[in-house]
């Protein structure tokens, strides 16, 4: 497990061993403050850790006052070029800001920033991906290697590093998924920084959850990331479900249902997959640590998912409940999704 350092978004810990965090970002207009707000309150009703929205212009800055006052968690400014905007962001009230040193001119506007955030105790988040890197970095790797990104990232850093500022989030993405893996290893070795681990441009929702479950989950299998971002072409609440159930994969949040179904076969003799969806969908509010199964048939059923706290295994017309392996009783058909929940609201 890699040790970062601790950096803190508002009350919210990133890094140093602290749960790792889900974020998300608005992909309303900046210009329609209530839809972004209504958004937000959204994303945070859906668990999200951390909500990121674009400032491109000083009437965005109205943004901040609006969201931080509807929701509790923290609020990060994604901001490109203009210092003005960050400074303007600490004023306003932000948790964090997002952005990179050497985009924003001279060392006096660097250092304004990171004053104006040690102030506050306002962390930097500096992001670099394959299309972001210097000219210089560029034509001496040829191309947005790992060693690319990485050398980008830790170049921003120093600038902030100068002025003695360290409280800095990395994120060095690619949507090339080996490539963004083989570049957060390389950052993981190469400081302490808390890691901000995604893979940008996913795609959608059915290619991006793929390409993120592949990167983001490998990496977090070894103990790297300190936070996360599952970046589709979708809904952002659909982001958040994504990122809860990479850490639910690998047991590294232990809030919510661990749903196991079997893929069914011709020993199937009920609707499996109807029922599975249904139990997918009633159960996704539950925020109890618990693992359920809902299994094609009782020769496997029983036995396969015997880890399982509470699951159903189907029959002939009929189905049975069973706990850790162990049948408890048998239900019909039309009434074996309501008594598994039944079951649920006793444990």
């Amino acid at each position: 497990m890699r040790k970062s350092r601790t950096v803190y978004a508002g009350k919210l810990p990133i890094g140093g061993g602290s749960k790792i965090s889900v974020q998300s970002m608005l992909n309303v207009p900046s210009t329609d403050v209530e839809g972004s707000v209504h958004q937000a309150v959204e994303l945070e009703k859906a668990g999200c850790d951390i909500i990121r929205a674009a400032i491109p212009n000083m009437d965005a800055i109205r943004l901040i006052p609006s969201i931080k006052n509807a929701v509790q968690i923290p609020l990060v400014a994604d901001i490109h070029f203009d210092y003005r905007l960050a400074l303007e962001a600490v004023e306003a009230g932000i948790d964090k800001i997002r952005i990179n040193p050497g985009n924003i001119g001279s060392d006096d506007h660097v250092k304004a920033v990171a004053d104006a955030c040690r102030r506050k105790n306002i962390p930097i988040r500096i992001g670099v991906n394959s299309g972001s890197l210097e000219k210089e970095i560029l034509a001496k790797y040829g191309s947005p290697t790992p060693q690319a990104l990485v050398e980008s990232a830790l170049y921003h850093a120093s600038l902030l590093e100068k002025f003695d500022f360290h409280d800095i989030v990395l994120s060095i993405k690619s949507s090339d998924v080996n490539r963004m893996i083989q570049a957060y290893e390389l950052a993981a070795q190469s400081c302490d920084y808390p890691l901000h681990l995604g893979v940008t441009e996913a795609g959608t929702e059915r290619m991006g959850l793929i390409k993120s479950a592949i990167g983001i989950g490998s990496l977090l299998q070894r103990g790297i990331g300190d936070t996360i971002r599952v970046s589709l072409t979708a809904d952002p609440v659909k982001e958040v479900a994504a990122g809860f159930d990479i850490l639910r994969a690998l047991d590294l949040n232990t809030e919510g249902v661990q749903f196991i179904s079997c893929p069914t076969c011709g020993r199937t003799r009920i609707d499996l997959i109807g029922i599975a969806n249904e139990a997918e969908q009633r159960l996704a509010g539950c925020k109890k640590n618990i693992k359920v199964a809902v299994m094609g048939c009782a020769v496997n059923g029983p036995g396969e998912a015997r880890e399982a706290d509470i699951g159903i295994a189907g029959g002939d017309g009929v189905g049975l409940i069973f706990k850790k392996g162990q049948i408890i009783r048998k239900v019909p058909e039309d009434q074996l999704l309501d008594c598994l929940m039944q079951e649920i609201d006793q444990m």
